[in-house]
């Protein structure tokens, strides 16, 4: 299973995310250009807060425990790559919440 944004891996869901930090609102606002799923979060991106904010809000809207979601690359970038440590079944739902 691959999209623009995400992809099946061996150990999980890697998803490609464009984070904007220092926003008004933590908001998911979905796929963008088929390349990365936009997100934005109120924290700055300091001594990595914005990456544990993303994390944090990816739980709340994956369902999915934080100590499951972990940072790959991207620390100090604005796109990031994300994994969900999953099975295919899971992931598809992770998709289909981050999205709704």
């Amino acid at each position: 299973m691959r999209s623009g944004w995400f992809q099946l891996v061996p150990h999980g869901l890697e998803i490609t995310v464009r984070l904007t930090p220092k926003s008004s609102r933590d908001a998911v606002e979905g796929a963008e250009s088929g390349a990365w799923l936009k997100v934005r979060v109120r924290a700055v991106p300091e001594d990595g807060k914005a990456n544990k904010a993303l994390i944090a809000l990816l739980s709340k809207r994956s369902g999915f425990a934080k100590s499951r979601i972990r940072l790959q690359s991207g620390a100090t970038s604005r796109l990031k790559t994300i994994v969900l440590e999953c099975n295919e079944g899971e992931a598809r739902e992770a998709i289909d919440r981050l999205l709704g």
